[in-house]
């Protein structure tokens, strides 16, 4: 389109979206760009505000503004929080870069962490970015679950790191072992191996190299590589820059306002080799100078009840997890009004990710929040990658369903590329990625032609006719396929809504039928209803499985047949995630046999 249609548009396409009216969030009017093949560009009017775009200067203010305030904390073995202060967490950041620095890393050495999130960890983290030494924190699964080491070898061989942190010699024996080499050190925290650095004996250098290391950075100077999750393929090296990230935590500010005007205080359980807690949570936390409680509890049975006692001492402002751990907390904030007074008591809002909620849930918080603190507290989600730091689309208006991932965040354009039915999401702005490390091919693949980064995402949106009403996920484009009548199947939103419709009897699910006349899925059991009696699952899947295929709408939405994964999905085999999502494409391709049964009339399917 022309400028000057461009200028038109801008000037007669304007609206403004329908978020809240409270000052505690934004209140965006957008510009909106339409081409003739159907492709529309949407931004927010106005400019991302200037900020900092340092990670060092943000450690340095609150150093020196709030000294005694607690950065990050944890529970020690006793029980009691163990706590590091921002002018503490400077001063052992320092002596730690320092250390770092006289062991040869540097930008083309960086550091590679294996074990999770720890106050150690939080430090190393720190200490890389003020002294310009790039780090890779990679899911403890490439080293504890992982039985040939294939994902962490290669991943060493890639960045070729000057040394490697493990809190634990021990426990991380095999896979230190496995990615030695002479001119590698290796950095452990207990249970030292042979040859190893004392964690200690970093605290104890000479802070000044890191000063000096410290006036030599730029907003683009590397901060970490992220490994992506591999959900549609080998995860790559996500390049990582102090530009990118603190322009996303300009945009996080924008969005949260509440953010400023008191230090958030967050509890997390999420992993920082993941981009959603290592960059968005870990980083709002510091750069508003806010306490992070780290959070060894998980949304999983045996280790929730770490989380709640957490909940019951530390009231959040803002709060973060996954749809598993909502649905885990919601049977509690219904039960003790003691725990949902404490946690709604100073909440700003709740934030999920990770995988779509179900609307029962959804209502049940909703629900709590009101009858708690007599008020609407925002429950949201949003939408973003590893490639966007990640933050890009955000919900601030309370919603009836779940699912609405909300618009364009101030200072990036959206993309709206017609692809094979849907609308495919591209995103340009200052909270891109530079690249991938070492693989050029892959990074011009993630660019088109305008240098907008191909997300891989559909959206879908909420109101066709207004687009400042935000937008659904609509499937993973490289997950989707055809029917054998040429209609194309939108992967991802078939799968939540059978995982919904199915009641609790599922956990995950791959959805199959490609080149077939109908849709099937493969399902794995809920820990529940793996449990009940043989008859009676059969009974019970039939039942939600012939309610929904009648509620659903067509050939690309109605699955009719299922079949139960007895054997779960590989690690090594690229079938799922370090995050536990499932590889679609990967696990269709890999259980071959499973997948022909399905089409059969093999009585341990269940067909409608």
């Amino acid at each position: 389109m022309a400028q000057s249609a461009w200028h038109h548009a801008r000037k007669t396409k304007a609206m403004t979206a329908q978020t809240s009216a409270s000052a505690d969030f934004w209140n965006p009017t957008f510009d909106y760009e339409r081409r003739d093949d159907g492709t529309v560009i949407i931004r927010q009017q106005g400019d991302l505000p200037d900020h900092p775009q340092l990670l060092a200067a943000y450690l340095d203010k609150w150093a020196d503004e709030t000294p005694d305030t607690t950065w990050v904390a944890r529970r020690a073995a006793g029980g009691d929080w163990r706590h590091i202060a921002y002018a503490e967490g400077r001063t052992q950041a320092k002596a730690i870069g320092a250390g770092l620095l006289a062991m040869g890393l540097g930008p083309d050495r960086p550091l590679l962490v294996l074990s999770e999130n720890s106050l150690e960890h939080a430090l190393l983290g720190m200490a890389c970015a003020y002294v310009g030494v790039p780090y890779a924190p990679l899911s403890p699964a490439y080293s504890l679950v992982s039985t040939d080491h294939a994902k962490l070898r290669n991943i060493a061989e890639l960045l070729n790191p000057g040394a490697v942190f493990a809190d634990d010699g021990a426990q991380f024996a095999d896979a230190l072992k496995a990615i030695s080499a002479p001119d590698r050190k290796v950095i452990n925290l207990r249970n030292l191996g042979d040859g190893a650095v004392s964690f200690e004996s970093l605290l104890e250098t000479d802070p000044a190299p890191a000063d000096t290391a410290r006036a030599a950075l730029t907003p683009d100077t590397v901060v970490k590589y992220l490994f992506t999750s591999g959900s549609t393929g080998s995860p790559k090296a996500v390049i990582n820059t102090n530009r990118m990230i603190c322009a996303m935590q300009a945009v996080v500010r924008d969005c949260y306002r509440f953010l400023t005007k008191e230090p958030p205080v967050v509890l997390d359980w999420g992993p920082w080799n993941h981009t959603a807690a290592g960059n968005k949570v870990f980083y709002l936390v510091m750069t508003n100078g806010g306490s992070y409680y780290i959070d060894d509890g998980r949304p999983v049975p045996g280790k929730f009840d770490e989380t709640l006692r957490n909940l019951r001492e530390i009231s959040c402002t803002w709060y973060f997890n996954v749809p598993m751990g909502y649905d885990m907390l919601v049977e509690q904030l219904e039960t003790d009004p003691a725990l949902a007074q404490t946690f709604f008591g100073k909440l700003g809002m709740m934030f999920y990710a990770g995988a779509g909620m179900a609307q029962r849930t959804w209502d049940r918080l909703r629900a709590a929040g009101r009858a708690t603190t007599g008020h609407e507290v925002l429950l949201a989600t949003g939408l973003g990658a590893t490639e966007t730091a990640p933050f890009a689309l955000a919900c601030t208006e309370p919603q009836e369903k779940s699912g609405n991932v909300g618009v364009i965040s101030r200072g990036l354009a959206l993309k709206l590329v017609p692809n094979g039915g849907k609308l495919e999401a591209r995103i340009k702005g200052p909270t891109i990625f530079p690249g991938y490390y070492g693989d050029a091919a892959q990074t011009a693949k993630a660019f088109d032609d305008e240098g907008y980064y191909c997300m891989g995402d559909a959206l879908r949106p909420a109101d066709p006719d207004d687009f400042s009403k935000g937008f659904f996920f609509d499937g993973r484009i490289a997950e989707n396929f055809k029917l054998s009548t040429g209609t194309w199947v939108a992967v991802g939103a078939v799968r939540a809504g059978l995982v919904d419709a199915m009641d609790g009897l599922i956990r995950d699910a791959v959805i199959t039928g490609e080149d077939q006349a109908q849709l099937g899925a493969m399902v794995l059991l809920s820990p529940a209803a793996a449990q009940m009696d043989a008859t009676a699952l059969r009974a019970a899947l039939s039942e939600k499985l012939a309610a929904a295929a009648k509620a659903a709408t067509g050939s690309a939405s109605r699955v009719r047949r299922i079949i139960v994964l007895t054997e779960q999905p590989s690690f090594d085999k690229g079938e799922v995630t370090e995050k536990g999502s499932l590889n679609q494409r990967a696990l269709r391709s890999n259980r071959a046999e499973t997948l022909a049964r399905l089409y059969s009339d093999d009585p341990v399917v269940i067909a409608v």
